[in-house]
């Protein structure tokens, strides 16, 4: 961390204390937690320019919704940007990602019994009154699909040329647009006492497909049926078919 970013945080939440690179990292930016006078925060900083664009998205995410406060999410407490990087400090949140609370459980009850709750939160998530704080840009698959060939174009994808084509011409039936969280892995839930309970890295959160969220909930179910019933308890709203599962799967290669 360099001078002038440590001045321009310290004079938000106070003299730093401690520093710590956290043990889960995203797959796109490095996340310390940061100890001050004030409390404790999360510091999120990227140097690529994708990654860097995602972030500023995710400020304006956190920033707006929390005007409403009807979705858990951390605090917005600033954002911060050089020449080479950009950098959101958000509210420090108790409990881990669901990935790992699965991973640690002692028992497979346990670990049935949360993935029922990750079931229950992402239907309750998707029930919600679509709000105008929430961005609308109209059909988000359209500009999905729109952004993966921006992506393919400037070699910014693992995604090929082939399956975009494959995705542009197979689009499937649309359905209903919710709010939806973008990147809704277990990675990006947190777990506090046995319930999923928040919503982490929520740059795509918008109005878009709840299809694509409930996909990637599932996307590690696959091989346990005992662990996919446990999740359609809880998410009761729709069940995604095989070929929407396989379509969704195809869009989220290219992000």
């Amino acid at each position: 961390m360099n001078h002038s970013l440590k001045q321009q945080i310290e004079q938000i939440v106070g003299r730093m204390a401690e520093v710590i690179i956290l043990d889960e990292q995203g797959c796109t930016s490095e996340v310390s937690r940061i100890m001050t006078t004030e409390g404790s925060f999360i510091l999120k900083s990227v140097t690529k320019e994708k990654y860097r664009s995602w972030l500023m998205n995710e400020a304006k995410v956190l920033k707006d919704m929390g005007r409403q406060k009807s979705i858990p999410l951390p605090k917005y407490i600033g954002f911060f940007e050089d020449k080479h990087s950009s950098h959101l400090l958000m509210s420090y949140e108790p409990g881990s990602t669901l990935t790992a609370a699965i991973h640690k459980a002692e028992s497979e009850s346990e670990k049935l019994v949360l993935i029922r709750s990750f079931g229950q939160f992402l239907n309750r998530f998707h029930m919600k009154e679509v709000s105008a704080v929430v961005q609308n840009d109209g059909d988000w698959l359209k500009r999905q699909l729109s952004t993966a060939r921006e992506y393919v174009e400037g070699g910014l994808t693992s995604g090929s040329p082939q399956l975009l084509r494959f995705l542009e011409c197979n689009k499937p039936d649309p359905v209903l647009q919710t709010i939806v969280h973008g990147d809704c892995t277990t990675d990006n839930v947190l777990v506090l006492d046995g319930k999923a309970h928040m919503f982490i890295d929520v740059s795509g959160m918008t109005i878009g497909d709840p299809r694509y969220d409930e996909t990637l909930a599932i996307s590690h179910f696959h091989d346990n049926p005992a662990f996919l019933h446990a999740f359609y308890e809880g998410y009761t709203r729709y069940k995604v078919s095989r070929e929407e599962v396989s379509y969704f799967e195809g869009l989220y290669e290219f992000f």
